[in-house]
């Protein structure tokens, strides 16, 4: 597979507890991409972080959260993803989409065959 040098990286902002169907919404979101033939997608848990209502969630002892923050990042032609932004909306329920335009320098190895 390949990405062309000029792509989009789309992010989704979203709490750990999202849900979607009754599984991670995170989940969701990557076995759609998976399923659209996306170029790859990542989770990266965060240990801190707020939103929209401000309402602090940390991975800190004293206050542990069930809800730390999660980014779905994913990179991948604009016109593949401005097509996954169709099947993303009726599974978000509240969170943050964002898109920036990106190069590609690498993708892949010498062993991809």
């Amino acid at each position: 597979m390949q990405i062309p040098r000029e792509a989009l990286l789309l992010r989704v902002f979203l709490g750990e507890s999202d849900r979607s169907d009754g599984r991670p919404l995170y989940e969701r979101i990557v076995l759609e991409a998976r399923e659209m033939h996306m170029a790859g997608a990542t989770v990266l848990r965060g240990p801190m972080g707020f939103g929209r209502s401000s309402r602090l969630h940390t991975a800190k002892i004293l206050r542990l959260s069930e809800d730390l923050p999660i980014v779905v990042e994913i990179v991948d032609s604009e016109e593949k993803i401005r097509a996954f932004l169709d099947a993303l909306e009726p599974i978000m329920g509240s969170g943050l989409v964002t898109l920036e335009k990106v190069q590609v320098l690498r993708y892949g190895g010498n062993d991809d065959g």
